[in-house]
């Protein structure tokens, strides 16, 4: 997992992958685990577009 840590400490991401889970209820890692599956179907779909645009971009300098 450590090769998925951002570099700086203090970045979000870091934090939120090192935090301590024993503290929380089921019902709190079930609405950790919901906003972070939204948050990956939103990542999915900026990808999703950035490769869109590229290809957009390669076809029209294609031409």
């Amino acid at each position: 997992m450590e090769d998925y840590l951002p570099k700086k400490a203090d970045d979000p991401l870091a934090r939120l992958l090192t935090q301590d889970l024993d503290p929380m209820s089921l019902a709190e890692l079930e609405s950790r685990i919901a906003a972070l599956e939204g948050e990956i179907a939103r990542i999915r779909a900026k990808m999703k577009d950035a490769v869109n645009h590229k290809a957009s971009a390669e076809a029209l300098f294609r031409r």
